[in-house]
């Protein structure tokens, strides 16, 4: 088998077919953008609700209880693992709040010392929902607690819109992309049938459909090739000269895990992995069905 033979098939079959590959790459292309920014801003998104849920405190009251006491609570409290800090609040340190937060209005019923002392737990930001909630009632249901608030409320806001943009991000990605799919497939099979004669030649003279096919899977590849470039030129453009000039705001946006090579690397394996899937269904199919009669 010829290396050079089917990387230059592959490079002259983008011609064979010219409107349909310029439409092929420019769908795909869309569609990696698409991926792209869909990726950047829904990882932002989520990285905004975590911190969010990070703000979200659950307070524990406690009855009157002494000094060991308090600690085996709070011994109880950490063994949970749903915290990322514990923090103590004294009666003294609730009337000292209370003063603060009331002025002189609230000052005499700070005196009176009605306040209870509690533990304030922050959220872990990886902590599921139904686990905080499990733990909620296990945390009611321990000796020496009077009561437990948190916004159970916001967590589920938080939780259902994190969800929304995932699940609508991830099916309007799927629904383009599966389009591209199609174009590239529609491109290689008229670049197929446009060669027609040649493969139906090559087959007499005992050309493998393999190696007939191998050509028309480099197009493809160089289909996803062209098009990842573009979608990423795109994709920088975008995030650093369109939203910072429109939308400021936005320009705090950061890359994925905070480096720009894994979301690029996910665009590449995207690019080059739908046009061999796209050439390589096409090719399977249209050649097998090329008849030598």
């Amino acid at each position: 088998m010829s290396v050079s033979y089917i990387i230059r098939e592959g490079v002259a079959g983008i011609s064979r077919a010219r409107m349909a590959t310029i439409t092929a790459i420019t769908a795909l292309t869309l569609s990696i953008l698409l991926v792209g920014v869909l990726g950047r801003v829904a990882y932002n998104a989520y990285m905004v609700a975590q911190s969010m849920r990070g703000m979200v405190e659950v307070e524990v009251f406690l009855k009157e209880l002494d000094p060991n006491e308090t600690a085996f609570v709070k011994k109880r409290l950490t063994s949970l693992k749903m915290a990322s800090t514990i923090t103590y609040v004294s009666k003294d340190s609730a009337a000292a709040v209370f003063k603060r937060e009331f002025g002189e209005e609230g000052a005499a019923l700070a005196d009176l010392q009605f306040l209870p002392a509690s533990f304030k737990l922050e959220i872990r930001e990886d902590f599921p929902l139904d686990s905080i909630v499990t733990k909620i009632e296990a945390i009611r249901k321990m000796d020496g607690i009077d009561d437990v608030t948190f916004n159970q409320q916001l967590l589920e806001l938080l939780e259902s819109r994190i969800n929304t943009v995932v699940l609508i991000g991830g099916a309007l990605g799927l629904f383009i992309m599966l389009v591209s799919l199609f174009l590239v497939y529609n491109t290689i099979r008229l670049t197929i049938f446009v060669r027609k004669k040649l493969i139906k030649a090559m087959k007499l003279v005992g050309a493998t459909n393999a190696f007939i096919r191998w050509p028309f899977i480099v197009e493809g590849l160089i289909q996803g090739s062209i098009s990842w470039v573009l979608s990423l030129g795109l994709l920088l453009l975008v995030f650093n000269v369109v939203l910072p000039a429109w939308v400021p705001q936005l320009a705090f946006f950061v890359w994925p895990w905070e480096n720009p090579f894994y979301l690029i690397l996910i665009m590449l394996v995207l690019s080059l992995g739908m046009g061999w899937l796209g050439s390589n269904l096409a090719a399977r199919r249209y050649i097998k069905e090329t008849s030598v009669g």
